[in-house]
């Protein structure tokens, strides 16, 4: 719920020139024949003016309006109904207020613009409009300001109402990928039969229980201990799939929408390989760096791992490249490396080659709307050349 408080800013706007005019020159026109005639309709002028200010000043400070939209969570592309609820006190009737409607972060909306609404005084009077989540992250749709008036003009107010609280977020959609491919020998049941027959890398020992294996018994210690003790072993870990979101300002396209497309389109891709790791019970991670860097986990479930991933703001001032460099750490410990970037070039493509010579598989996911550019192939053809798989996603609306 939404709740907008009668204190917010207002701007005020005053047309008073013309009936002070008109006024003044009754008035001289009064006194100079002592006639009533003229007298009359120059307090009539002023009471309607001074009437008027007054109710537009006593509306904007009674001013309520709320708004509640039918979901908290939606996904990109879906339509989300918002009730807006407009009352005010006084007993002035005033011409029909105007609300500016629009949403925050990129979310299109069909009610976008201005609706005009014929409010009586002390009733409350509802909306329903309609908004369409074009794209991904978290949204404020609603009121963004009220204009008030009165009948004659004379006096304006336009106020942006205190829109506090009713987040709307804006959840990316999945899209099917491969299945992600470990680097060769090192599949999950591979690795976990090899761990587990590890003997000769122990990090505890205990009491020796019956069925325990013979092989695992530690002599010396048990020698000199004067009882059966037994080593105690890792538990056998799979290798991780490390997936590298370029999380820095992406490159500016023809227009904002293009802009926002492609924003979707990175996070989307992202979230779809965690999803496809999940499935195929692949530990994996991605980091976000920028203003608030956060490491996402499949482990830590879908729901949150989609509103954290809505949420990227895209942030990061380091260069792409030097990321990559950065992680480079870990590859020893990776069975699967996914890179997924909006902008390509000969820094980021050594940094991958060198990805693959350690020994995980990497695959490139380019979103562009231009996968046929020339000046991209020959990056593409060095990449394959040692097993990069690369594949384009191409941003689309919704």
């Amino acid at each position: 719920m939404k709740q907008a408080e009668n204190r917010s800013a207002r701007q005020v706007t005053l047309h008073l020139t013309l009936p002070i005019l008109v006024t003044l020159t009754l008035l001289t026109a009064a006194f100079s024949t002592g006639s009533p005639v003229f007298l009359m309709p120059a307090l009539l002028i002023a009471l309607l003016c001074l009437s008027g200010i007054y109710g537009v000043f006593r509306a904007s400070a009674t001013l309520e309006v709320s708004s509640r939209a039918s979901t908290e969570r939606v996904q990109r592309g879906e339509d989300v109904t918002l009730s807006v609820q407009v009352k005010r006190r006084g007993w002035i009737p005033l011409a029909p207020m105007w609300l500016e409607l629009s949403s925050v972060n990129g979310a299109n909306s069909t009610a976008s613009g201005t609706q005009m609404m014929q409010l009586r005084p002390g009733r409350s009077q509802a909306l329903e409009l309609t908004f369409h989540a074009a794209h991904v992250g978290a949204i404020q749709p609603g009121v963004q300001s009220v204009m008030l008036s009165d009948f004659f003009g004379v006096c304006t107010i336009r106020q942006k109402p205190n829109m506090d609280g009713g987040e709307l977020l804006v959840l990316p959609q999945l899209f099917d990928i491969a299945p992600l491919r470990l680097s060769s020998g090192e599949m999950g049941t591979e690795a976990m039969a090899r761990a587990s027959e590890d003997v000769t890398n122990p990090t505890d020992v205990r009491t020796y229980q019956p069925g325990d294996p013979m092989k695992k018994i530690h002599w010396k210690l048990s020698a000199r201990k004067q009882e059966a003790l037994v080593r105690r072993f890792e538990d056998p870990v799979q290798p991780d799939a490390l997936v590298l979101l370029d999380c820095a300002e992406p490159p500016k396209q023809a227009d904002s929408e293009e802009d926002a497309d492609l924003r979707d389109a990175l996070i989307e891709t992202a979230a779809s390989v965690m999803v496809q790791a999940a499935k195929a019970e692949h530990p994996a991670r991605l980091p976000l760096p920028g203003a608030h860097p956060l490491e996402l986990d499949k482990d830590m479930g879908l729901k949150m791992l989609l509103e954290n991933l809505a949420r990227a703001d895209f942030s990061n001032p380091e260069p792409f490249a030097k990321v990559l460099l950065l992680e480079m750490r870990r590859m020893r410990k990776v069975g699967c490396t996914v890179v997924i970037t909006a902008r390509l070039d000969s820094q980021m493509v050594d940094v991958m080659l060198s990805m693959r010579r350690m020994g995980p598989n990497v695959r490139l996911y380019l979103v562009t709307q231009t996968p046929e550019d020339a000046r991209l192939m020959p990056m593409i053809l060095k990449l394959q050349e040692v097993g990069v798989e690369v594949g384009y996603v191409k941003p689309l609306p919704l």
